[in-house]
């Protein structure tokens, strides 16, 4: 199979990097922003105190709503099904909802309302005092995101942020903000998922110990 052949116009073709090399370039700096959240001190303990409140509202019987726009709505999508199905090993199902799924509650609450009130409406009309609602915004500035995040405020939800290091206007709106550093949007994806999944190991390891159901 022949590697495919990019123009110096083209989106992938960076400056300065050689377009016969930009796959592996491309790797690299995945690889750098990776070895930048590993050292992130605030990074680390943020996915530890996230973890800690998702455990404890597991706990006391509430659940999780997820939330986010585009690749970020992939990404709720993708950690609804680590809590509701596994992640390391069988054990039993927790309660985790991604509200980016329901074409006829998207498309109904877009029409009727706007789309700034899809999230909105859903965190109101699903979600609980106690329970967590975690944004994923990697601009931390999505409308939709940010008006998601004052309905669980005003109900009593827990506020979690998912964003990257330019950090936005959603950062006072969440109780525990998870800053990816970096300002690039497909970096701080790929730092978003890396952090989701060691969240749910965390909370998978403390409810069930490490054990079958």
């Amino acid at each position: 199979m022949l590697a495919p052949q990019f123009k110096k116009g083209d989106v992938l073709a960076q400056p300065g990097v050689d377009v016969d090399d930009i796959v592996a370039a491309h790797f690299r700096c995945s690889c750098e922003a990776l070895e930048r959240a590993a050292r992130d001190t605030s990074l680390q303990a943020a996915i530890y105190q996230i973890a800690e409140t998702i455990r404890r509202a597991f706990q006391a019987g509430h659940k999780l709503l997820i939330a986010g726009n585009g690749g970020s709505a992939a990404d709720a999508q993708h950690i609804a099904g680590e809590f509701l199905s596994r992640l390391n090993f069988d054990r039993n199902p927790l309660p985790a909802i991604a509200l980016t799924t329901d074409t006829s509650v998207l498309t109904a609450i877009g029409n009727d309302y706007g789309f700034e009130k899809i999230f909105e409406r859903q965190v109101r009309g699903l979600g609980r005092a106690g329970d967590v609602f975690i944004a994923i915004s990697t601009s931390g500035s999505s409308p939709n995101i940010l008006a998601g995040l004052t309905a669980a405020r005003n109900l009593g939800l827990h506020t979690i942020g998912f964003t990257g290091d330019r950090g936005g206007s959603m950062t006072n709106l969440c109780d525990l903000c998870l800053v990816a550093p970096s300002p690039e949007t497909p970096l701080i994806q790929q730092i978003h998922i890396v952090a989701a999944h060691a969240i749910c190991g965390l909370v998978e390891r403390d409810l069930f110990k490490g054990k079958p159901e």
